[in-house]
């Protein structure tokens, strides 16, 4: 049985104290993939001083991921071509593992950013409280929103699955903001899953889904958990359906 979430994200890669090369290769891989939004990668691309110090232990992953984000190619791939708000909206996903909450937040970055400069704004994700609790000095971040967590509104999973375009790799190219109204005006966020394509990384229309959420019931009423088996084309709005009266969902897993 595979799942929704396993289109976008594997389980958290962690730099473990007794790690292989191997073992280090992965989390390098992973960081890359992750914060420069599953990008090509050259050889002559790589920050090999970097990966030194992450190998010598001189730096722990969440520096490593500061130094992917402060550096020339993250600039040019994110920053340079791209508006104010759909940087922040990438920072967020690459840096946080999720999509801008609410449009405050997205105002605090930009105050950062014209205040205090680049390198400031890449260290207000990483140095975060958000960051250090989902995933401290050594673990890669990575899409966790695309799951039911607490903290993060319902919204945050429609929010992310548009910004994750499928998990292809040019889903970050695009310089066009894909949240600003939703988020500006507090809106739900219209579900864009993954289409048909020649990439084959999801092709579904023909599989149904278990969907098992929470059943919200009122004050009253003990919290359960449903589940919903659905098509391809009915996806979509049954997870609408479920956030709208106040469910949560838990898992979308693929009928075998």
């Amino acid at each position: 049985m595979s799942t929704l979430a396993a289109t976008f994200v594997s389980e958290p890669v962690e730099l473990r104290s007794n790690a292989t090369e191997e073992d280090l290769q992965v989390v390098i891989r992973a960081a890359y993939r992750q914060v420069l939004g599953n990008v090509h990668l050259m050889e002559s691309q790589r920050l090999t001083s970097a990966e030194s110090l992450l190998r010598n232990s001189d730096i722990t992953v969440r520096e490593f991921v500061r130094q992917v984000a402060k550096s020339d190619l993250y600039q040019s791939l994110f920053f340079n071509t791209n508006s104010a708000y759909r940087f922040i909206e990438l920072n967020c996903k690459h840096l946080l593992g999720r999509a801008p909450l609410e449009q405050t937040e997205i105002s605090e970055h930009v105050q950062t950013y014209n205040g205090q400069g680049y390198e400031a704004e890449i260290d207000s994700y990483i140095d975060s409280d958000d960051y250090t609790q989902n995933f401290g000095e050594n673990v890669v971040p990575y899409p966790r929103s695309i799951r039911s967590q607490t903290g993060i509104k319902n919204v945050g999973f429609n929010r992310m699955v548009s910004l994750l375009g499928g998990g292809a790799a040019t889903s970050d190219s695009s310089n066009k903001p894909q949240l600003i109204a939703t988020v500006a005006n507090n809106l739900p966020q219209k579900i864009k899953l993954p289409s048909v394509g020649s990439s084959g990384a999801f092709s579904n229309t023909g599989k149904r889904f278990r969907i098992t959420a929470t059943k919200s019931g009122g004050a009253k009423v003990r919290m359960g958990n449903m589940n919903y088996e659905v098509s391809y084309a009915q996806l979509s709005q049954n997870i609408q359906n479920i956030q709208k009266t106040g469910g949560k969902i838990l898992s979308i897993n693929e009928v075998s």
